[in-house]
């Protein structure tokens, strides 16, 4: 990272044309959220939409590519100078399986892309360089999820001095914020098939297994810490009602506050999955279908940042979290270099994501503004962090002394 100072003047001229550009291309910004809202993807088949991004890019001169850090569906597009410090933006744009949009993952790109096409307008200008970065499969529906996760071990975040995203919510919420460290596991139990009427007695019964490892589970919740999280589904029951079921599968979700609370009890978790196999006599075997997230490390001088940007688009963010975490593989990229993600709303207040009315709100007037309100505030947080080094090296020495001191 190096930059020089700029005029406080300059930087207002930069900011103000940013917030215009946004202005100027509100309808090309919210038709795409809209058609992307339309046809959902699931992680790692995002083409359509990846597609459809780089092509907007490409109308307005902007060079993207396409698959970087050997994932099809990621994207990397750059303004401004590189020579001087450099702000990463995040993008998503999976949906969820049978919900679509149901995280409106649609307005976090297109926030994302927004940003990016205002601070293009000033790329010959811009004290710096602002990296748009599309990250697919945020969501654990998919195997080996965490788009973002990948990219950084594909060395995508190296030089890069600060990252920022939003997530729409059903509030505007600008809090010191972290997220809970999560672990996605697939218990798979074999056992033998056997007449379920006839000779049940011949059979070894993988579902009596897999309701043993429920049951359990269920039981673990009670010596639990209250922040721990242990949910999951099964994805295989059997095949007939007639046949002991010789195969039962499911998927779960093990989290935490913190990453050595989520694998202490990722490991009390397959102890339960180990004895309901012995108990019925079936075979274990189990495997992680995604990385691990990391529980997500607070900035204040980033949060500060993101804030005055909302408010001067008149945008106040809430500065108290309302509570209630969930994981994000933004928690990996927080472990490696300074990032913040405000809380934008789009919905009322209740309306959760992963639910029907929360897609439903994905498309609305209400999200549209979100978008836009978003593409802005970043846009402005970005130049502000590369015309002030300042800022950069406060933040750094913030992360580094969070991760020495425990990074909670």
């Amino acid at each position: 990272m190096s930059a020089a100072v700029v005029s406080v003047e300059r930087v207002e001229a930069l900011k103000a044309r940013a917030l215009a550009r946004v202005d100027e291309l509100s309808a090309e910004i919210i038709a795409l959220a809209d058609d992307i809202h339309a046809h959902p993807e699931l992680g790692y088949q995002e083409r359509r939409t990846v597609g459809l991004v780089r092509d907007l890019l490409a109308r307005h001169g902007i060079e993207s590519e396409v698959g970087v850090g050997g994932l099809e569906t990621a994207l990397r597009a750059r303004v401004g100078r590189g020579d001087g410090a450099r702000v990463a933006i995040l993008a998503e744009y999976d949906a969820l399986p049978g919900l679509g949009h149901a995280c409106g993952h649609n307005a976090i790109c297109m926030s994302a892309v927004g940003a990016t096409l205002a601070l293009a307008a000033l790329r010959n200008d811009l004290p710096g360089e602002a990296l748009l970065l599309g990250c697919p499969a945020e969501e654990s529906a998919v195997d080996n999820a965490g788009g973002k996760i990948h990219l950084l071990a594909a060395g995508l975040f190296e030089g890069v001095d600060a990252a920022i995203m939003v997530h729409p919510n059903d509030r505007d919420d600008g809090a010191l914020h972290t997220s809970l460290a999560a672990r996605g596991v697939q218990f798979e139990f074999r056992g033998k098939p056997a007449h379920a009427a006839a000779a049940p007695h011949e059979g070894i019964n993988a579902l009596d297994a897999m309701i043993l490892l429920f049951q359990g589970i269920g039981l673990l919740r009670q010596q639990a810490r209250a922040d721990c999280r242990i949910h999951g589904i099964i994805t295989h029951g059997g095949d007939a009602p007639n046949i002991i079921p010789a195969y039962t599968a499911a998927r779960f979700r093990v989290r935490a506050a913190d990453l050595a609370t989520m694998q202490d009890l990722y490991a009390r978790v397959v102890a339960v999955a180990e004895g309901a196999a012995r108990a019925t006599g079936a075979t274990l075997s189990y495997r992680d279908f995604a990385p691990p997230y990391e529980d997500q490390v607070p900035n204040a001088i980033l949060t500060e940042q993101v804030r005055a940007a909302f408010a001067a688009v008149g945008r106040p963010l809430a500065t108290e979290s309302r509570g209630g975490m969930g994981s994000t593989d933004f928690g990996n990229v927080s472990r490696r270099i300074p990032a913040y993600c405000p809380y934008v709303r789009i919905a009322d207040e209740g309306i959760q994501p992963h639910t029907v009315q929360f897609a439903d709100a994905a498309r609305t007037p209400a999200a549209h503004a979100m978008i836009l309100d978003s593409a802005k505030a970043m846009a402005l947080t970005t130049i502000e962090l590369l015309a002030r080094p300042d800022l950069l090296a406060a933040a750094q020495a913030e992360f580094q002394t969070r991760l020495k001191g425990g990074a909670r």
